[in-house]
């Protein structure tokens, strides 16, 4: 089923070449979808949003600490991340450490990851 086309766009942020991104991209495409697409490696970590997304979600849950940039870090730097302002400074140093895709929906309510039974329930 085709949803409608809500007049404030749903907002998409990653990296393209990530594969969790990827199939993110198609679902919504495949839903009617079309969406603006912020890549961290191409036009950086949007500041102002992440601070937004720390403040309405939390670090933990932005710093992805099972992805292989995580896992390449000196010890030291993954023992210094311990709070929102070092989450921070780690996101903005090192983009793909933000586990993806961070979305914001059209509603401003914000989701981390891609689930598309999730997904399919936000749409309603």
């Amino acid at each position: 089923m085709m949803a409608p086309m809500n007049p404030t766009p749903i907002s998409l942020y990653g990296i393209s070449n990530c594969d969790t991104v990827k199939k993110a991209r198609a679902w919504l495409a495949a839903h009617g979808l079309d969406c603006p697409f912020h890549d961290f490696k191409k036009q950086g970590v949007p500041e102002k949003e992440l601070d937004a997304w720390i403040k309405s979600l939390g670090w933990e849950l932005l710093v992805n600490t099972r992805g292989t940039t995580w896992r390449k870090l000196e010890e030291a730097t993954r023992a210094a991340v311990t709070d929102p302002a070092s989450a921070r400074a780690l996101m903005l140093a090192h983009p793909s450490v933000i586990k993806r895709p961070v979305v914001q929906w059209a509603d401003g309510r914000l989701t981390v990851g891609f689930d598309p039974t999730t997904w399919e329930a936000r749409l309603g």
